[in-house]
């Protein structure tokens, strides 16, 4: 399948998650997560619903010249949305504080860090210039795997079956993500040196866990423990890392080990 065809099927195939047939509320009664099951939802729950101000950034780089690039985020900031929105309904289930009171009330706790960190964007975009897609695509292939093994592995470590099935299809939606990410990052860092540079620079000064531009310090270094940790989680981050090596100009980086060791370490 060629590049082009991979965007083109997966902005034809993008859609709202589809849970109606499952029960996302009574399935909880008698079979509850565990409190670290829930911490980590409500992560989850936060970053993807932080994903419209992260489009946000994004339309005011090079990257919105590109008229197959935006339609590729539309596409992706809308199902990311659903996301959350199912993630909320199971925390809702819990009597955990989710949906729009949540999300409101962290959007305006990040008012200044937000301003500060649109800045911070917006000039590294105008450095890189016609190269910051090239990059942007490699950071969001990195940080879509590790979004859809934090799921996997959480489906595993809480072993409910409506979770279970929740979480795969959610699976199934950052796939599609991912297929769009690598195969865009690996097409234009392969014609393009300078991005292979600003790549690496940018991953390898730069990068962090999903989400830990969002969440406080102890709760990224929480989900990274409890997902990443111990022979299962290890062996994950590492089989990342492989995936990581496999682009043009990044290999040997270990990012995702590496963030693992410091919060494990923490």
């Amino acid at each position: 399948m060629t590049t082009r065809t991979t965007l083109e099927s997966y902005t034809a195939r993008a859609g709202r998650l589809e849970t109606g047939d499952l029960d996302l509320v009574g399935s909880f009664a008698d079979h509850p997560l565990s409190p670290e099951g829930l911490r980590c939802l409500q992560y989850m729950h936060d970053v993807e619903h932080h994903t419209v101000c992260y489009l946000r950034d994004l339309l005011l780089t090079p990257a919105h010249r590109d008229p197959e690039v935006t339609a590729f985020l539309a596409c992706w900031a809308y199902e990311e949305l659903w996301h959350g929105e199912a993630l909320a309904t199971v925390l809702g289930a819990h009597q955990v504080e989710a949906g729009s009171p949540r999300v409101a009330a962290l959007r305006q706790r990040r008012r200044f860090r937000d301003g500060v960190g649109l800045t911070a964007h917006l000039g590294v975009s105008a450095l890189a210039g016609h190269a910051f897609t090239a990059v942007h695509m490699a950071w969001g292939a990195v940080n879509e795997w590790t979004t859809q093994a934090g799921y996997a592995r959480l489906g595993r470590l809480e072993q409910h079956p409506v979770l279970s099935e929740l979480l795969g299809r959610i699976m199934r939606q950052e796939g599609r993500h991912i297929d769009v990410y690598a195969s865009e990052a690996h097409r234009r860092l392969a014609d393009d040196p300078r991005a292979r540079r600003l790549a690496r620079f940018a991953l390898q000064r730069l990068w962090k866990p999903v989400g830990a531009g969002v969440m406080p310090k102890g709760e990224v270094a929480f989900l990274v423990r409890h997902l990443f940790t111990g022979p299962e989680g290890a062996a994950m981050a590492l089989r990342i890392d492989r995936r990581i090596d496999a682009l043009p100009g990044l290999e040997g980086l270990g990012l995702v080990a590496g963030a693992v060791a410091a919060r494990s370490a923490a």
